[in-house]
């Protein structure tokens, strides 16, 4: 079976979509499934490791919405290649051009919306909401109508996903979610992020390993940190992620202003060996997300058997309680701070039995094995009934 993945971009800095493909398509070939991914980057452009996809670049549209002129065209010329299409992501182009391509043939379609429908983004951003509201009428929700299956990666996903837009009628189906772990990520130690940051051995770490970006709650986190730094100088925050929106200078400041930059290490964008190592030297992930539709790093960081510490805004959060892999509170800073002082003041074996949930939460729940095992099962159902 052949199946066609469209996304914008597969650029790991653009988040969670650009991962995802990864990692749902990294079971296929046991599936018996060949994977082939159409983005809309330039072909020079590094998209770090793809070596299980065919990628076909067509260079970046143009505008908010990356029109491309010869999207439908493409799509239309290799649909017969494929058994199905799967469209990542929403308020983009390439979502309306697989369904224009697609219209007169009997290829299906299916739509990941990756959290893009969640109503945080309606009650945060209510003008950029009305400006969606149009694409929704003139064409998103006819994408979404006219798909086999929208996939959410988890109940809640899909629970929120209703209350954002109307008109709302669309086959919607949980195929779960998850990732994996490659080899370098089992075989890589801790030492090797000690190498990088020396000063940073014997630490008590919190990661946060996620895009710099407001709904990410970074202040949430700065100010929760410093308050927790008051009766604990031993405990060291690593900022990990892209400053994508140039929001960490602010953040640089409000540390400052609460004498806590001595004790947070802003570290980029961590790849390869180096993220993998930060995982294990960590002694808890932390994320205060506003909205977070699934969170990779969360998964990745349970699957090395880091705890988590994360706010009810993670879809997934329900699975962490009921799997005791971590702390769950709310994304206020009274929320945060609660995290983190209920983690500090936990005894040293109830910190190894959240280790040790951590692990077995990974492999009970975001195995992404079992989450390519459902989406591919989906599709051929759907072919052998068409």
């Amino acid at each position: 079976m052949n199946v066609l993945h469209v996304i914008s971009s597969l650029k790991l800095e653009q988040g969670g979509p650009a991962q995802g493909v990864r990692n749902i398509t990294s079971y296929y070939a046991e599936l018996g499934v060949t994977a082939t991914v159409l983005s809309m980057d330039e072909p020079e452009d590094d998209l770090g490791s793809v070596d299980h996809l065919n990628v076909v670049t067509i260079g970046k549209g143009k505008g908010t919405f990356s029109y491309h002129p010869n999207l439908v065209k493409q799509i239309k010329h290799i649909a017969n290649q494929f058994d199905a299409v799967i469209v990542h992501g929403l308020w983009q182009y390439h979502g309306h051009a697989v369904r224009a391509a697609l219209k007169h043939t009997n290829v299906p379609y299916y739509v990941f919306p990756h959290g893009m429908l969640d109503p945080y983004f309606k009650q945060e951003y209510p003008i950029k909401h009305l400006k969606k509201y149009l694409y929704w009428f003139v064409t998103q929700y006819a994408v979404l109508r006219d798909a086999k299956a929208v996939l959410f990666t988890c109940e809640e996903e899909k629970r929120l996903a209703a209350f954002s837009f109307k008109p709302y009628h669309v086959t919607a189906e949980v195929v779960n979610y998850g990732t994996t772990i490659p080899p370098i990520g089992k075989q890589t130690g801790a030492d090797q992020f000690y190498a990088e940051y020396p000063e940073l051995k014997n630490k008590h770490i919190f990661l946060f390993l996620s895009r710099i970006h407001e709904k990410k709650g970074c202040d949430l986190l700065i100010q929760a940190f410093a308050k927790a730094l008051e009766s604990n100088k031993d405990i060291h925050l690593v900022m990990a992620g892209p400053d994508q929106t140039g929001w960490k200078a602010q953040l640089i400041a409000l540390a400052q202003s609460f004498n806590a930059e001595a004790h947070i290490t802003w570290t980029g964008m961590l790849k390869g060996e180096l993220k993998w190592a930060a995982m294990k030297a960590a002694e808890v992930f932390i994320l205060p997300s506003h909205q977070e539709n699934f969170g990779i790093s969360v998964a990745e960081s349970l699957a090395l058997g880091t705890p988590v510490l994360i706010s009810d805004k993670v879809n997934i959060w329900r699975e962490i309680v009921e799997m005791k892999a971590g702390l769950v509170g709310e994304d206020t800073l009274q929320g945060t701070e609660k995290l983190i002082s209920q983690w500090l003041a936990l005894q040293p074996e109830e910190r190894e039995m959240y280790q040790h949930q951590a692990q077995r939460c990974f492999e009970q729940k975001f195995n992404i094995k079992q989450a390519s095992k459902n989406l591919v099962a989906r599709i051929k159902s759907d072919i052998t009934k068409s």
